[in-house]
Order: structure tokens, then C-alpha cells, then sequence
């Protein structure tokens, strides 16, 4: 059988990077910034994390170190898109390539390797094994073996959906993604609530990456993300911005990956399997616009 608990351990491994991408694109739409860059952001934050692992022997200074490089990072988004005016898109896509080529020139200049490092001097994030859920059948076994990260990023989701709809500052900062200038005129300050928002999304990504990284498989290959930063932005469209909505699109992405690998290891081509997430993509796209646009036409038809 395709789902089997295995699948289901392998689900919430998939989802995690993909999660906790996605609530930073969706925070990032909510002050106006498009985030097209969470590709790179995700891949640098893999990177970083090894080399932190590696060198300090400590998984949290690795997960430390990438957050704080991520969030260095990101201050291209954060700065060039509100200080400078320039297109986050553009902005986007350019760091995108700018970490792909940066990972894998610093493999080659710190680790003298290409394609991919592994060692055991990498010190991987520890699997949790919580008492009372443990001895749970099936479930419990899933969910008492899941890294801090995977738990921390679905009390993210709660927090932030909190903060968005049930607090001051998550309403002036709606505020601003839905008019700057109206929101300028009763005192507060866009430019800040963008930078702010937008490196905080960098300290998300770069989680992301850590998980990916020290928390799945324990070693950095180039281009590792392997799209997951472009299915990230497909959720935050799905569900509008809103960070519920789009972790249960991401919850559905990350299904789509665990079954690939799945159908890989039953004797699937790579090539097959590879491309059932981004099938599952598009086919949520396509309903999405179909129902938009049938939406659209009862209103018309309605006057």
C-alpha cells in the first residue's frame, strides 16, 4: 500500500519546509511583497545549516546559523523593494539565482566538493519522542517522532493567524499590504512594517531550510529545495495570504511529495515520481481559476 504510516511520516516530514515557507510568503503578501524568493532563501538556509552543524558539532547553532544568514539575505527583499522601489519580483528571482550559484561555489570553496556533502561530522536534528502520544497506534508513532522544527512551525501557524486577525498590530499591518497611503495617513509608518515583515520572513525560510537539510536526510546537495519554494508560493495564492488556508494547501503538497518518493521506491522512474507534486500543483491551480472564473460569472449574471 501507497499510505501506510510510513507515508504518513513521510507526509509531515514533506510538509514542514514547504509550511513553514509558505507563512513567510503569506506575511510578506500581507504588508504588499510579493516573496518570489523563497526558493534561494530555503536553499541558502540548507546550506548554512550543514556548515554550522560541521563546524560547531551543536544542530541548534547550525539551525541558528542559518536563520541569521537567511535573515541577511532576505534584507535584499527587505530593502531593495521598499528603501529602493525596486519590483520584488525581479528582486526575487534574481536572489533566487544568486543562491543557487553562491551554495554551490561555497561547496566548492569550504567543503572541496561538488553536487553534494555529506559527512558524519554533520550533527542532524534529534527526532522528539513525546510519552503520551508515543504509545498512540500509528499516529502516535508518527507524531512522537518529529523534529522541534515540525512542531514549532504548526504553533507558528496558530500564532501568527492569531496575531493577524486578533490583534492591533496585525491589523495595522493588514493595513499597509491593503493601502500603504491610508495607512500612512493615521500615523503609521509602511516602510518599517514591510522591513520588519519581510526579514522576519527570512528567519522562517531559513527554519525551512535547517529542516530540510539537518532534519530529513542530514547532508546539502545543490538545488536541494527541488521547487518546494515555488509549490510554497503556489499555497500562499491558494489560500489568499491567509496563513490557515495555505498550510492546508500545503498539507495536500506535502502529501503529492511523501507519495512520489513512495512510487519511486516501488520501481516508478525518477522522472514519473519527481513530477507528481508539481501534476498536484498545477490541478489545484486549474480548479482554483476555474472556480474564480465561474465566481465571477454568476455575479455578472447576477447583475
Amino acid at each position: 500500500m501507497i499510505f501506510n504510516m510510513f507515508t504518513v511520516g513521510a507526509t509531515v516530514q514533506a510538509i514542514t519546509p514547504i509550511l513553514l515557507a509558505a507563512l513567510a510568503a503569506s506575511l510578506c503578501g500581507r504588508v504588499g511583497i510579493f516573496n518570489i524568493a523563497l526558493e534561494g532563501q530555503m536553499l541558502l538556509g540548507a546550506f548554512m545549516a550543514v556548515v554550522g552543524s560541521y563546524f560547531t558539532g551543536s544542530a541548534f547553532l547550525g539551525v541558528l546559523i542559518a536563520m541569521l544568514s537567511v535573515v541577511m539575505f532576505t534584507s535584499i527583499l527587505a530593502f531593495g523593494s521598499t528603501v529602493f522601489r525596486g519590483d520584488s519580483v525581479i528582486i526575487g528571482i534574481s536572489m533566487n539565482l544568486l543562491a543557487a550559484g553562491l551554495t554551490a561555489y561555497l561547496l566548492r570553496q569550504i567543503f572541496h566538493v561538488s553536487g553534494a556533502f555529506s559527512d558524519p561530522g554533520i550533527v542532524t536534528l534529534r527526532k522528539l519522542r513525546i510519552p503520551g502520544i508515543e504509545h498512540i497506534p500509528v499516529i502516535g508513532w508518527v507524531l512522537s517522532r518529529q523534529t522541534a522544527i515540525t512542531y514549532l512551525s504548526w504553533l507558528l501557524v496558530a500564532a501568527v493567524t492569531f496575531f493577524l486577525f486578533r490583534t492591533a498590530t496585525g491589523l495595522r499591518l493588514r493595513g499597509v499590504g491593503i493601502d500603504a497611503s491610508a495607512a500612512e495617513s493615521v500615523g503609521v509608518r509602511p516602510d518599517r512594517y514591510q522591513i520588519s515583515t519581510v526579514l522576519f520572513s527570512g528567519v522562517l525560510t531559513g527554519l525551512a531550510g535547517a529542516q530540510l537539510s539537518l532534519g530529513t536526510v542530514g547532508l546539502f546537495a545543490e538545488d536541494m529545495t527541488a521547487g518546494r519554494g515555488w509549490i510554497a508560493v503556489v499555497a500562499v495564492m491558494l489560500g489568499r495570504d491567509h496563513p490557515l488556508l495555505s498550510a492546508i494547501a500545503c498539507v495536500v503538497f506535502g502529501v503529492a511529495d511523501a507519495v512520489s518518493v513512495q512510487l519511486q521506491a516501488r520501481g516508478l522512474p525518477s522522472q514519473v515520481s519527481d513530477a507528481v507534486p508539481y501534476v498536484v500543483t498545477l490541478l489545484a491551480l486549474a480548479a482554483t481559476s476555474l472556480r474564480r472564473t465561474k465566481r465571477n460569472r454568476t455575479r455578472a449574471a447576477l447583475g
